[in-house]
């Protein structure tokens, strides 16, 4: 594997690792209440996304090995262009 496209793993590696610490003891209603929380977990799923496009585009046989790999672009697509309409319950 190549440096960049293992960069862009353990990006995602680590983001996940950043919202499971985030939201550990959370419930929805504690979530919701926290905008901080809030703000930085879809910032991670972002950055999720984000690397998953990059992967797309550099290095397409290591991003079609990853699990539901449109479906995490998607929802970072959804969760940056429909900021004003982001279902916590969903997140």
């Amino acid at each position: 594997m190549l440096p960049e496209s293992s960069k862009l793993l353990l990006d995602i590696q680590q983001a996940l690792q950043d919202i499971s610490r985030f939201t550990r003891g959370k419930d929805l209603v504690s979530y919701q209440a926290d905008a901080m929380c809030r703000a930085a977990v879809e910032r991670k799923f972002e950055i999720i996304g984000e690397a998953c496009v990059r992967l797309r585009e550099r290095f397409p046989e290591t991003y079609e090995k990853l699990p539901d790999a449109p479906r995490i672009v998607g929802f970072r697509n959804r969760i940056i262009h429909g900021y004003d309409d982001v279902d916590d319950a969903i997140v």
